[in-house]
């Protein structure tokens, strides 16, 4: 059975346990550490953490992760773009429209049906059944590379380098309007919206850190062309944060306006690079995708408008 040792700091004193692993650990949702604190897999000087307990900054957490679980998913030949592959890692150029897990009303046709078939079943089982291997994730309408795990342990190093920032992910991203500057960066906290619980929001208070460095690629007449490269990876984090700068995403429906943009299936945002230190061999793996036709057919579009 696999461990992990997590040890707060003086500033963490006073938030739930749940909230804190969860927030540290992005291999674990916070419903799963909860699991884990029910089941006495979480202690403290050897004993069970309890399910509400709060932290004081001096602990030091050692989490007993479940060994896999037998995953009930149909493996389904879906074609895969695979860019890197090893008996530890695949990273996939997913399509735009590819659900990455099973969830409601997207039972079957997701990436992990693909990745089940593809590999055989040889993926790590840290976030159970429904998302084996899964590492992080990508919105439906995003496309790009995303990263699996074939193994717990390659899992578990994957998600450190996550937590500690130092997993590199670059997007390439159209924005509504103009921006004044060339680069700059959006640091604020994102949360779940408090009335619409399907969206996130910027939330100062309760909210996660979430960090966006972004750049300007290419001016249009109305919109531009911006790298966002991510130092936190919180649910539409490009989303929310472009948003809050008043440039929404083109085709953004949830978080901009409300018509799509003709053609344009949902976001237009793209994963197009990927730097991380290789789980095994401990040498750096830099991967890059070039921008989908979709996406070059948008730029198309733009360009003819300046």
């Amino acid at each position: 059975m696999e461990k992990l040792t997590l040890q707060p700091n003086k500033e963490d004193a006073g938030k739930r346990v749940d909230a804190w692993i969860s927030s540290r650990a992005e291999g674990l949702t916070r419903s799963a550490v909860q699991r884990l604190l029910e089941e006495g897999a979480i202690t403290c000087g050897g004993k069970a953490v309890a399910k509400n307990y709060r932290l004081t900054g001096a602990e030091v957490l050692e989490i007993a992760l479940p060994e896999p679980e037998l995953v009930d998913i149909v493996p389904q030949n879906i074609p895969l773009d695979v860019v890197f592959e090893d008996e530890h890692v695949i990273v996939v150029n997913k399509p735009v429209g590819m659900v990455v897990h099973p969830a409601p009303g997207h039972p079957d046709g997701t990436l992990v049906n693909a990745l089940l078939h593809h590999c055989g079943r040889s993926l790590s089982g840290i976030n159970g059944e429904l998302r084996p291997g899964i590492v992080h994730r990508i919105d439906r309408d995003t496309s790009g590379l995303i990263a699996a795990a074939k193994n717990d342990k390659a899992h578990l190093a994957l998600a450190q380098q996550l937590q500690d920032h130092t997993m590199a992910r670059t997007y390439a991203a159209v924005a509504v309007g103009g921006f004044k500057e060339d680069a700059g960066t959006v640091d604020a906290p994102i949360g779940r919206h408090p009335i619409d619980r399907k969206k996130m929001a910027i939330d100062r208070k309760n909210g996660r850190e979430a960090v966006t460095h972004w750049s300007v690629l290419e001016r249009y007449n109305g919109y531009t062309m911006v790298e966002c490269r991510l130092e936190t990876g919180r649910t539409h984090q490009i989303r929310v944060h472009m948003a809050s700068m008043g440039h929404p995403l083109l085709g953004d429906v949830v978080y901009g306006a409300k018509k799509p943009w003709p053609g344009l299936a949902g976001q237009c945002l793209h994963a197009k690079k990927l730097k991380f230190v290789h789980p095994a061999t401990g040498q750096p793996v830099e991967l890059e995708c070039p921008l989908p036709d979709w996406f070059e057919a948008v730029l198309e579009k733009l360009r003819k408008l300046t």
